[in-house]
């Protein structure tokens, strides 16, 4: 009985090992800076910083993984009318993001990783506001976008910096084509 007990407590701690090796689950937190683009010049766009909180998951298969995240994402954007520059435009979301990543890494040694990212993200409002010439009712409530960039794991943190540009517009009008794009850094710790 003792030895099956023994082959047993090694199964489960080799599939164990194997498991963490093959898929990551983590926490993450970090910051954004959105702003808003227009094909209408006659407004200037302005940065806004904001922040996000989620959790990942990263499938490794050798030097390729795939990295499927979700998380709660407060951006916005702001621009001022060139021809009255008393007047602000500006918008405030609140979404929870999904991303699915494809990543390579570049450098693949304990405790050291650096890998490379891209995909797509779908983000579902779950707030929003609006003023001057955006309206809430403009507001799109659902948006998909591309997200690239570079991350660095340290044995159980992981760093991300990416760059998301939104390829719908956000509003609903056709008279402006009006995108956000984001910069996101973000810390995270892998369970």
């Amino acid at each position: 009985m003792k030895k099956l007990t023994l082959i047993i407590l090694l199964a489960v701690l080799s599939i164990t090992g194997y498991a963490q090796e093959f898929m990551n689950l983590g926490l993450k937190a970090g910051i954004n800076t959105s702003k808003i683009s227009t094909d209408d010049d006659a407004y200037s766009p302005q940065a806004i910083n904001n922040y996000l909180v989620g959790a990942f998951a990263r499938f490794n298969f050798g030097p390729i993984y795939l990295q499927p995240e979700a998380y709660y994402n407060s951006k916005g954007g702001e621009y001022i009318d060139r021809n009255n520059l008393s007047v602000v435009n500006s918008f405030n979301l609140n979404t929870i993001d999904v991303p699915a990543l494809v990543g390579l890494k570049i450098i693949d040694q304990e405790p050291l990783n650096v890998r490379i990212m891209a995909g797509p993200v779908f983000s579902i409002l779950t707030h929003k506001s609006a003023k001057g010439q955006f309206t809430e009712d403009n507001i799109k409530n659902s948006f998909f976008a591309w997200q690239f960039g570079a991350g660095v794991d340290f044995l159980f943190l992981t760093l991300d910096a990416r760059f998301e540009k939104y390829g719908t517009d956000i509003e609903k009008l056709p008279t402006i084509d009006t995108k956000n794009g984001n910069f996101v850094v973000s810390l995270g710790i892998k369970l």
